[in-house]
């Protein structure tokens, strides 16, 4: 009986394994690809990957950075909207800095406010005091010389008819009143010469060092509003209302790095592609006067000449399309930038990756 069972066991064996080998014989026919792959349409090309960018004169697209530190307390804008030079684009918080303003045009106005009233003097009321006070004093010279003209012409007469003693006291009260009536001369005089001419200039330098600082103050105020520095589209905006944003830019949750605010593009129908050729097939470019090329849209069988704009004569680490900094390569590359107009029959944005071919040269 044993016997019996081991023979079945190696006979559904034998099976399994006839079984098996039948199944895993049979060669499974590949799906069709959803899309024919990219292929050279020159006899000799130079294949490159490329990114689609908003067309510029010069550099790349337009990245907004804030020149201070803040939080966002209104965003103006949306993604894809077209705006104009000078718009406001993003508001942060300037509680703080625009009490600093207050400030300082309080005291700005403060200094003005003293240098009007230096430039003001003589006061017509501080005036007539002194002239009251110079006439009071000519009053009592001339009392006092009165007085002492009496008795000096009693004493020539008959010295016993007055002392010695009031003669005396009588000289000395006249030179008294002529010093005092001296003294409020001056002061006459000080008075309406109003105020002197170096407190003056002080309170200038005083007023003109007060009003630079209100002018900074409100110059950095109004560098919490992030407007439009030329006329585009908005592309990206990477914050939101509360986050805080600083001259780096935004901290981003995913890539753990540091980007711009916003992201702004031509607001033109032409794009820009920009491509990257290997250092090993640099030498295998035509000359930029005969450079012909060609744009194929991944997913598609859609093909987009391309005409030559320029070429950044620095070959560089092949880092720009990951945007990983930390990323380590050997491989370096030369970038040459392209136009085409945007074709009317299918979407193409900035960022999207594109095959480029390049004609080499003969």
């Amino acid at each position: 009986m044993r016997n019996q069972i081991i023979i079945a066991i190696a006979i559904g064996g034998m099976i399994v394994g006839l079984v098996s080998a039948y199944l895993f014989s049979q060669r499974k026919v590949p799906p069709p690809p959803v899309f024919n792959p990219a292929s050279n349409p020159y006899a000799k090309g130079i294949y490159s990957t490329g990114i689609i960018e908003s067309y510029q004169p010069t550099g790349e697209n337009i990245n907004l950075y804030p020149e201070v530190a803040g939080v966002i307390t209104q965003i103006l804008v949306t993604e894809g909207q077209t705006v104009k030079q000078g718009e406001p684009l993003l508001q942060m918080d300037d509680s703080i800095q625009h009490a600093t303003v207050d400030q300082q045009r309080a005291q700005s106005e403060a200094a003005h406010a003293l240098l009007e009233q230096l430039k003001a003097q003589p006061r017509k009321e501080v005036l007539d005091i002194s002239k009251a006070q110079l006439d009071f004093a000519r009053a009592n010279l001339k009392t006092a010389e009165t007085q002492l003209e009496k008795l000096q012409h009693a004493y020539d007469m008959d010295t016993k008819s007055v002392s010695k003693d009031s003669l005396d006291n009588a000289i000395n009260a006249a030179k008294v009143a002529r010093a005092s009536l001296e003294i409020a001369q001056r002061n006459y005089n000080l008075t309406k010469a109003g105020a002197w001419s170096y407190d003056i200039q002080s309170q200038e330098r005083q007023y003109i060092a007060l009003s630079k600082a209100y002018q900074a103050g409100n110059a950095l105020l109004a560098k919490y509003t992030i407007r439009t520095p030329v006329d585009g589209v908005i592309l990206s905006i990477r914050a939101a209302v509360g986050s805080y944003i600083s001259p780096q830019g935004i901290y981003s949750t995913y890539t753990e790095n540091f980007k711009p605010v916003m992201v702004m593009g031509n607001s033109e129908n032409n794009l820009a592609v920009r491509c990257y050729v290997d250092e090993i097939l640099i030498h295998r470019l035509p000359d930029v006067s005969k450079m012909n090329a060609q744009m194929s849209i991944r997913g598609t069988n859609i093909r987009i000449p391309l005409e030559f704009i320029r070429l950044q004569p620095y070959v560089s680490p092949k880092i720009q399309l990951s945007n990983q900094r930390t990323e380590r390569v050997d491989v370096r590359v030369l970038p040459v930038l392209f136009q085409f107009e945007k074709p009317k029959n299918i979407q193409l944005y900035p960022g999207q990756l594109v095959d480029v071919y390049i004609e080499e040269n003969e």
